[in-house]
């Protein structure tokens, strides 16, 4: 299964794979250099569609657990001042997605969304400590009056277009597909203090069923 923002440039590889394969045929004389660019046309196939997968998750639907939103690698926990939205400290998970990885966001928490916003900038390293504030991101807060969490998605040195289907006022449902960032980025989560933290830096998650924390 693959994500649909990746449809257009699924089509447009496989027409130009087909066109490359026919010109090898007909053009290219030498068999072993045929078979060498059938190899390329096939990897650069495979890598198109691996990166715009979108396999089915088992999200378990728990109002006490805050789901990690993409896959990839637990790159930062520590407490931060988040100066966006909240004002105030809050403990930040970071998750570093590798162009291997699974692309789509997911919402980490089911509510409504309460603030979404589009920042526009740089495509610094998504491991780069400035890539948070300088670079193209947006911003999400999930919750209630009672509870929320707000998650960034960044882009990367690679990464460029983020896809937000995030709407102030709209609900949503944990787990449930809210964007993809496209080559390379990472998501930055912003807790409160004294949420329990249920991974560890270096750990590898899964967006949708991995527990980041709990409440």
């Amino acid at each position: 299964m693959f994500h649909k923002e990746g449809f257009k440039i699924i089509i447009i590889t496989l027409i130009l794979v087909i066109a490359g394969i026919l010109l090898t045929h007909f053009f290219v004389p030498y068999f072993y250099m045929q078979i060498a660019l059938y190899i390329i046309f096939a990897f650069f196939l495979i890598i198109i569609l691996q990166f715009f997968r979108n396999p089915k998750r088992n999200t378990v639907f728990n109002n006490s657990h805050i789901l990690s939103p993409v896959d990839g690698k637990v790159v930062v926990i520590e407490e931060v001042y988040e100066k966006e939205y909240y004002k105030e400290n809050r403990i930040q998970v970071s998750v570093f997605m590798s162009p291997i990885n699974v692309h789509v966001t997911r919402n980490p928490i089911g509510g409504k969304v309460l603030f979404s916003k589009y920042h526009p900038g740089k495509f610094l390293v998504a491991w780069h400590p400035k890539s948070s504030e300088e670079n193209e991101r947006t911003t999400v807060v999930i919750g209630d009056s009672k509870f929320s969490i707000l998650y960034r998605q960044i882009a990367g040195a690679l990464a460029k277009r983020i896809v937000n289907y995030s709407e102030e006022g709209t609900p949503v449902t944990q787990g449930g597909d809210n964007g993809f960032i496209k080559f390379g980025s990472r998501v930055d989560v912003f807790l409160p203090l004294g949420t329990k933290i249920d991974v560890n830096l270096g750990d590898k998650v899964r967006g949708g069923e991995s527990i980041l924390a709990s409440i």
